[in-house]
C-alpha cells in the first residue's frame, strides 16, 4: 500500500468538532497522485489520460483536528481500462474511513475508454491489496 500523511486543518473540522464529511474525498483524491504520475509523469492537466467513474466513502469513526491522519492507498481491482482504487483514513492507529474509486483510462479526443498500457498495468498489479 501507499502511504500519505496529512495534517488535519482547523477549517478541515465542522460545528461538530469533528472533520467534515466532505473533506476526505479531496484527502483520497491528493494521495492518488502516485498513481496519477504513473499514467502522466508530468501530471499535464493537458494530456490528461483519467477520467473518475465512481467513489464511496464508508465512515468508521471521526477524525479530529491537531492529530495527523494516514492516507493508504492500493489497487482492489484491475481491469482492462479501468481499476478500483481502495483507500483507508487511519488516525491514532484507528481506521477511520474507507474508500473505493474506479478510475478509467480515457482517450479525451476520441471520448472512450482506452486499454491501460502494459508497463502501467504492470506496476498497477504491484500494488493490488486483498482485502
Amino acid at each position: 500500500m501507499l502511504s500519505e500523511h496529512f495534517k488535519v486543518r482547523f477549517y478541515e473540522t465542522d460545528a461538530l468538532k469533528h472533520v467534515s464529511n466532505t473533506v476526505l474525498v479531496g484527502w483520497f483524491e491528493a494521495a492518488r497522485e502516485p498513481l496519477f504520475k504513473l499514467f502522466n509523469d508530468e501530471l499535464d492537466l493537458d494530456n490528461w489520460p483519467l477520467i473518475l467513474a465512481s467513489y464511496k466513502v464508508d465512515f468508521i469513526a471521526q477524525i479530529f483536528y491537531g492529530q495527523e491522519v494516514e492516507i493508504k492507498t492500493a489497487i482492489s481491482r484491475l481491469g482492462n481500462s479501468s481499476f478500483e482504487v481502495y483507500q483507508q483514513v487511519w488516525q491514532n492507529n484507528k481506521l477511520c474511513a474507507e474508500g473505493h474509486t474506479t478510475m478509467v483510462h480515457f482517450d479525451y479526443q476520441s471520448q472512450k475508454s482506452a486499454p491501460i498500457p502494459a508497463a502501467i498495468k504492470q506496476q498497477l498489479q504491484g500494488l493490488i491489496a486483498h482485502q
